[in-house]
Order: structure tokens, then C-alpha cells, then sequence
């Protein structure tokens, strides 16, 4: 768990992400090689290409023309799931696909029939669900009429054609869904941090507006009264003095408790965190912290933290277990926290910095840190007291 981060940064996540394009080699390869498979329907029109039953002017005429087929069908279909063309290039490259597939398949043979399924593909991936409803249907009575033309009977491949168009609409829609889920949670993501700025904006306001119009007062009366009684002036001071130490010290801890992490909200964010990144999670719903003293909540809260940090970027893993358990000891009441996952635990050279300065913090609040390899992944336990003093050696 103390690989180098940069190292981290430069390795593929787990997950290739739905509706986006391409970060990095990997993912350009896991989309070229899934769009790839489903161009196996094109081996009936290159046989056909290879056999030697056209012309020569046949013959390039129809490598030409699947080349241009080809080609559009995978800027189409492969650029419009990361970054999608406006509608009307949209429109004008399904027009192409239109216009290629009946002209290629009632000219060269029913061999190139095939070609209406990546038409039925296209219009189901790329058109409005409205538009793709018809869109879908008239490809295949096209591919019907086509294939009458060469005496070719309704088949399976009708079906399939028509089938796969409307299962690429469900497709599509799983795109432009989490897409729209992805754009949501930033702007919610946006506006939490707004309303945050506007809550300490609004403490601040309140903790220091009257404090420094009583020091603007104080200074004023300190300032007529130096002339004539100094005694006074002096106690107007020392009042000023007073009142910018105490807004100092409110102010110190506003902003302690702004920056001091909530285990509850430190949990939710583990949960997300880890769904995001494709990890199993099991995290306990609602930790009962009754009692518990703040300074260990917040070392238990940056335990997590770093724990989960290190599993989405550094461990490798599939699952996670997290567990919140009260335990009795030798020292006192204390609360565990046990984060295991089934990851590598990074590279092994020994304890990285945030470990290090996670123990410190624990140790800070009374609390111990174990980690390290168990026999199917990693493991960190982190333990803070869960009551403001210790009983030790009482007895009890």
C-alpha cells in the first residue's frame, strides 16, 4: 500500500467507463476489441469480394464501397459513445450507411446482406428512441425488399437485424443515462461546495461582524478620549485587545471544525468511492459513535480515509470489508476500525507517507495502527479510545 503515486496515476483504472472516450491505450483497445467482435458479419461480403465472381471493376468497385462503409459505421458509432456529433452529422452519416447498404447488397449479391445489421446497429446507438422506432423497422423491410430481389426468403436474419437495433436502443439509452448521472453528480458535487462556502461564509459573518464592530467602537472612543483621559483611552484598549483575541480563538475553531473529518460522512464517501472504482463494498450503515470523543472520530475518520485511498489506487482489489467494532482492553474502552481488501497491497517497500503520519495522528489521540499482508490481500486496523478517559488497571 505505499506504491509510488505517480506510478498509480500512470496505471489504468480497472473499469472502462460507459459514455466516455478513451483516457489511455488500454481503454482504446477494450472498445476497438469490443467493437471489433460485431465484425464478423462482414465475412460473408469479403468472401463474396475474394471469390472471383465479379468483374474487376466489380471488384473494386465493392472494396470501395465496404471501405466507406466500414469506416463510417466506426467513426459513428465508436466516436459518438465518448464524444457524440451534432445531430446533423449524425443524420448525414446514417444517411451514408442508408444509402450504401441496399446499393452494395442489390448490386453485388445477397452476400452483403449482412451490412442492414450494422444500418440496424447504427440507428439504435445514435438516434433518439422516437426516431429509432421507425428507423429500426423500415432497415428491415429495406433488407426484406432487397433480399427479394435476389429471391432471398425472410429468414432469421430479418429478426436478428430488427432485434439487435432495438437492443442497441436499450444500449444507447444506458449511455445517455449515465452520462446525464455522471453530469449529475458533478453539479450536485458543485453545489454542495457552494453551500459550503455560503455556511462558512454566514459563521464567519456571524462569529466576527458584531466582534469587529465593538473593536471599530472601542477604537473610536479610545481615540477621543487619548487626549484628555488616557486612563480611559487605556481601558478601551485593553477591552480591544480583549475582544480580537476571543474572535481569534472563535474563529480557530470554526475553521478546526470545518477541517475536522466526520466518520459518518467519511463512510458514505468510502462507499462511493469504492462503487466507483468496481470494488465489492461492505461498509456498516449507521456506526454508533455515542460517546465517542471528537479528537478520536477524526482520527478514525483520516484512518478510513487512507484506507480506502490506497485500496481504489493502489491495492488492486475487487472487494473490500469495512468494519466498525467496541472492544474492551487491557487500556480501556476502545473503538476498532478494520479495513480489508483482497488487493496486493502495493509494492511492499515498507510503510509509505501516509501511513506514517496516519499513525501519528492516531497516536496523537491515544489510538494504534496495524497494516499489513494477511493471506488474501491487505488489511489495516486502526484503534482510538471510545471514552474520554481510561480505567487502567481498575479491575473492572
Amino acid at each position: 500500500m505505499t506504491e509510488d503515486p505517480q506510478a498509480c496515476e500512470r496505471r489504468p483504472d480497472h473499469q472502462v467507463r460507459i459514455g466516455q472516450g478513451p483516457r489511455n491505450r488500454r481503454e482504446l483497445m477494450v472498445k476497438t476489441l469490443w467493437i471489433g467482435v460485431w465484425l464478423i458479419f462482414l465475412s460473408s461480403p469479403v468472401h463474396d469480394l475474394t471469390s472471383g465472381r465479379h468483374t474487376t471493376g466489380g471488384t473494386v468497385a465493392g472494396a470501395l464501397g465496404l471501405t466507406a462503409f466500414v469506416v463510417t459505421y466506426l467513426s459513428l458509432v465508436f466516436r459518438h459513445m465518448g464524444r457524440p456529433f451534432s445531430p446533423r452529422v449524425v443524420v448525414s452519416m446514417l444517411a451514408v450507411l442508408a444509402v450504401l447498404a441496399p446499393l452494395l447488397a442489390y448490386t453485388l449479391g445477397p452476400a452483403w446482406l449482412g451490412l442492414f445489421v450494422y444500418l440496424s446497429v447504427a440507428c439504435g446507438a445514435t438516434l433518439p428512441v422516437g426516431a429509432a422506432y421507425w428507423a429500426i423497422p423500415s432497415t428491415g423491410v429495406v433488407m426484406y425488399l432487397v433480399g427479394r430481389h435476389w429471391d432471398q426468403k425472410p429468414d432469421d436474419s430479418l429478426v436478428l437485424v430488427v432485434l439487435i437495433g432495438f437492443a442497441m436502443v436499450g444500449v444507447g439509452q444506458l449511455v445517455r443515462t449515465t452520462v446525464e448521472l455522471r453530469k449529475a453528480r458533478a453539479t450536485v458535487a458543485q453545489l454542495a461546495a457552494n453551500e459550503e462556502r455560503l455556511r462558512l461564509a454566514r459563521d464567519l459573518h456571524d462569529l466576527l461582524g458584531h466582534s469587529l464592530s465593538l473593536i471599530t467602537l472601542k477604537s473610536e472612543l479610545a481615540g477621543r478620549m487619548l487626549p484628555g483621559h488616557p486612563d480611559k483611552a487605556a481601558q478601551q484598549v485593553a477591552d480591544i485587545e480583549h475582544v480580537s483575541r476571543q474572535a481569534l480563538v472563535d474563529v480557530r475553531e470554526a475553521v478546526t471544525g470545518y477541517r475536522r473529518p466526520r466518520f459518518a460522512a467519511e463512510l458514505a464517501g468510502a462507499q462511493v468511492a469504492l462503487t466507483a472504482a468496481g470494488v465489492v463494498a461492505e461498509v456498516p450503515a449507521e456506526p454508533d459513535l455515542d460517546g465517542v470523543p471528537e479528537e478520536s472520530e477524526s482520527a478514525l475518520a483520516w484512518a478510513l480515509r487512507e484506507a480506502i485511498t490506497n485500496v481504489v489506487r493502489h491495492s488492486g482489489a475487487d472487494k473490500c470489508l469495512v468494519q466498525l467494532t467496541h472492544r474492551q482492553t487491557l487500556d480501556g474502552a476502545m473503538l476498532e476500525l478494520s479495513v480489508e481488501d483482497s488487493g496486493s497491497g502495493g509494492d511492499g517497500g515498507g510503510p509509505g507517507n501516509g501511513l506514517i503520519g496516519l499513525t501519528e495522528r492516531l497516536e496523537k489521540a491515544g489510538g494504534t495502527l496495524e497494516a499489513g499482508r494477511i493471506k488474501h490481500g491487505f488489511r489495516l486496523v486502526a484503534r482510538v479510545p471510545s471514552a474520554p478517559g481510561r480505567d487502567v488497571g481498575s479491575g473492572a
